[in-house]
């Protein structure tokens, strides 16, 4: 089975929806850990909760980029991670990263992109008065949200859509929609 890492920056929503798959038997992937860039995110408990080891970092105790993820990168290395799952993580892999896990690092973003890049996809959609909206999982590459896209799912968005409500139907497709393309992407079938 292939090893993974999760980063996340929040509550972890998506992180957990991933243990789960895993534990039911729908995901065949080994989560080697959790990387955390906000101490005190929820996500942290969910992986002490299931007992995963977890690195948590802050960026603004590091010089630079290169110096945080050159310490992510031994992380992973320590645990033999093969491939990045990013789930709510709301930094922009940097080259260190993107250099050792070439076409290995794998984002769920909240929008059919290439519409609505970036942080408040939810709102942006919702501002720009648009019907449909949707979930996108792509491959990480140097831009924000700008690598291949894998697979995409469409949300209809009602015309009395709150962003609370948008927010809410994106997190359910996105809890069975994630670990189901992983499952076809790194996991091994028995």
């Amino acid at each position: 089975m292939k090893n993974i890492a999760i980063f996340a920056s929040g509550s972890g929503s998506n992180f957990q929806a991933i243990v789960d798959a895993v534990k039911a038997g729908g995901l065949h992937v080994n989560i080697k850990m959790v990387v955390c860039d906000r101490p005190g995110a929820f996500v942290i408990e969910r992986a002490k909760s299931n007992g995963m080891p977890h690195f948590i970092f802050s960026a603004k105790d590091y010089d630079s980029k290169e110096a945080f993820e050159c310490a992510i990168l031994k992380q992973l290395r320590s645990h033999d991670v093969e491939y990045i799952v990013l789930a709510g993580y709301m930094r922009l892999i940097g080259p260190t990263l993107l250099t050792e896990f070439p076409g290995r690092i794998i984002n769920i973003h909240p929008s059919l992109l290439p519409s609505f890049p970036g942080k408040d996809a939810i709102g942006q959609a919702l501002a720009a008065g648009v019907n449909v909206s949707g979930v996108t999982i792509h491959f990480v590459d140097e831009g924000m949200d700008t690598g291949p896209i894998i697979a995409q799912q469409i949300i209809d968005i009602d015309e009395h859509e709150t962003k609370e409500s948008l927010q809410g139907k994106i997190h359910q497709v996105e809890h069975q929609f994630y670990p189901a393309e992983l499952q076809k992407l790194l996991g091994d079938y028995a």
